[in-house]
């Protein structure tokens, strides 16, 4: 009898509300290694993930804010800890989509991790660093308090697969956001396979959503898309950013794009608001 076996090939699938769905379009489309070599298929995202997407983070958001900022931390603890687990499979992730020899490959996974953590221990931190009592002449308080935008959406850098995606991700997700991120055209399947472990690191569905695809066809959808209060312009060029501000503009987001010193306490500061709270002082 043959012993020879057909390869299980694996269609990436997008991450929406918790669930990894197909496209609604129903369709997919080839992403190659750095030497040209077939990869995977993965989902073409459309105009509607990309909606279904931002309804779904909306729905999530508030309810992300309002766990305490430890347990927002543990949970983004709990999502290094899973990856650390599966650090050999990202590793070869990384290295077919990027190029890379292994060493380098898992070196920049373990800084991937690393962000992660990072990024879990600054949700307790956020209010110390960017809010503060102001000092007022009156029987009364006054504090600065960060809060979250609300839901941002991430062009996530094309090159850089996974520490990029991690930087771009849980920096407002510290924050208290909720996230739609359209992952690197060409190099989506580090950050697909990282999505997928949020399935079992107590993530709510809607925090974290990554829709793959077309980056000229989904970016403009999430620019415009009057719901999404945040953008970040990391995996565009300079023009297509301007184009893409402009479209945001419409819709008053904050946008943030790459450049200038501190950017990971930029990316923290970028998306969140200052709430200003008056409180009398107690006779």
């Amino acid at each position: 009898m043959s012993t020879e076996r057909l390869d299980v090939r694996k269609t990436y699938k997008l991450l929406i509300n918790g669930a990894f769905p197909r496209s609604e379009s129903g369709r997919s489309y080839e992403v190659t290694s750095a030497s040209g070599a077939f990869m995977a298929n993965v989902a073409q995202g459309s105009r509607k993930d990309v909606r279904d997407a931002v309804v779904a983070a909306r729905a999530a958001q508030s309810k992300w804010w309002a766990q305490s900022a430890y347990n927002r931390g543990q949970v983004i603890y709990r999502l290094a800890e899973m990856a650390e687990s599966r650090r050999d499979e990202l590793a070869q992730h990384v290295a077919r989509a990027e190029g890379r020899r292994a060493p380098a490959a898992r070196a920049s996974v373990s800084r991937a991790i690393d962000k992660v953590v990072w990024y879990a221990g600054w949700t307790d931190k956020i209010a110390q660093v960017l809010g503060g009592a102001n000092p007022v002449a009156g029987p009364y308080f006054n504090f600065s308090l960060p809060i979250p935008s609300g839901v941002v959406g991430v062009v996530a850098d094309q090159d850089s697969s996974l520490e990029a995606f991690v930087d771009a991700v849980f920096a407002p997700i510290a924050g208290g956001n909720a996230v739609v991120v359209l992952a690197s055209e060409r190099r989506p399947t580090p950050a697909v396979l990282l999505g997928e472990m949020t399935a079992t690191s107590d993530f709510p569905g809607g925090v974290l959503n990554i829709v793959t695809g077309f980056t000229g066809e989904l970016a403009t959808i999430i620019a415009t898309h009057e719901d999404v209060d945040g953008l970040d312009l990391a995996g565009v060029d300079e023009a297509f950013g301007d184009e893409l501000a402009h479209q945001a503009a419409g819709s008053i987001k904050r946008v943030w794009r790459p450049g200038g010193r501190d950017a990971a306490l930029g990316r923290l500061r970028a998306f969140v608001e200052t709430s200003t709270v008056w409180h009398t002082i107690g006779q």
